[in-house]
């Protein structure tokens, strides 16, 4: 019964780019807070404390879309997925401050899956949203008569 749980909440290809991103996103603000005096031009009042507490405010967006799915809330649970997913292009925002040859490779790859992965997420999350359209104006069935 568990098992039915966890995939009618994460069904397999939005659980795997879900899971796929986290783990990117996380790998890049590590690597931004590790080694953030290495990362060109960022503002000073950017610190190590303050690049943790922006990842756990943008984990804390996926948490929701997670919630919602399990609240019998399924397509907007998918579209703050696809949210979710979309504050991952907000890495590009490095190459407004440098170009991507004075970042270093990894910089660069952190950047890249992080990317990459939340637009993985943002399209599968916009599908499993759209195949749950019927349940948009339909309260979860605990709330129904």
């Amino acid at each position: 019964m568990r098992t039915d749980l966890l995939r009618k909440l994460m069904p397999w290809p939005l659980g795997l780019v879900f899971w796929a991103y986290t783990a990117a996103s996380l790998t890049h603000f590590v690597h931004n807070a590790e080694y953030l005096a290495f990362y060109p031009n960022m503002p000073t009042w950017i610190t190590r404390q303050t690049v943790y507490q922006a990842w756990l405010g943008v984990a804390a967006v996926g948490a929701l879309g997670i919630g919602l799915r399990g609240m019998g809330w399924p397509a907007l649970g998918a579209v703050v997925l696809a949210l979710y997913g979309a504050l991952g292009l907000y890495g590009l925002g490095h190459y407004t401050l440098a170009l991507c040859t004075e970042h270093s490779l990894t910089a660069n790859l952190t950047i890249w899956l992080e990317v990459l992965t939340g637009l993985m997420l943002m399209g599968v999350a916009a599908r499993v949203a759209w195949r749950s359209r019927s349940v948009w104006t339909q309260a979860p069935a605990r709330l129904q008569g």
